[in-house]
């Protein structure tokens, strides 16, 4: 493995970071989409490392709270997170830190409704079954006020 090569790799690695945070796992594949050696990989993952550029953990805190901003709820977030390359624990501590997803299914039954389409809307965005219950079954009562 030539220097000026792992160089390259690591160019090319901090290219793909500028414009979003990525996991270790999405650098990898991407240095290996380009056809760096598995050593140029290792050279320029443990440089991002060692600079903090690259960090799973905060990844996934940032990720699942960006998710859940925007509607996601518990099991589409790990669901994304895991797809990631991060693992199941950094996926429970992110999903740990964010609003309950009661709150937040509540949220958008008091902006959509409480009616079967929210229900639907709402499994297909990651909420658990009883989260979906409860939370439409107080639209629909009045307890959204």
């Amino acid at each position: 493995m030539s220097g000026e090569a792992a160089d390259e790799a690591l160019d090319f690695a901090l290219r793909a970071l500028e414009h979003r945070d990525r996991t270790q796992l999405e650098i990898d594949r991407h240095l290996r989409a380009r056809g760096y050696s598995d050593a140029e990989c290792a050279r320029a993952l443990a440089a991002l490392r060692r600079t903090g550029l690259v960090d799973d953990e905060r990844f996934a805190r940032s990720r699942a709270a960006s998710l859940a901003s925007r509607g996601a709820g518990d099991a589409l977030v790990r669901a994304r997170l895991a797809e990631a390359g991060v693992t199941k624990e950094d996926a429970d501590e992110a999903v740990a830190t964010l609003e309950s997803e009661a709150i937040r299914a509540r949220r958008i039954v008091g902006t959509r409704g409480a009616s079967a389409k929210t229900m639907r809307y709402l499994y297909r965005k990651g909420f658990s079954e009883d989260v979906v219950s409860g939370a439409v079954a107080d639209g629909a009562d009045g307890g959204l006020g």
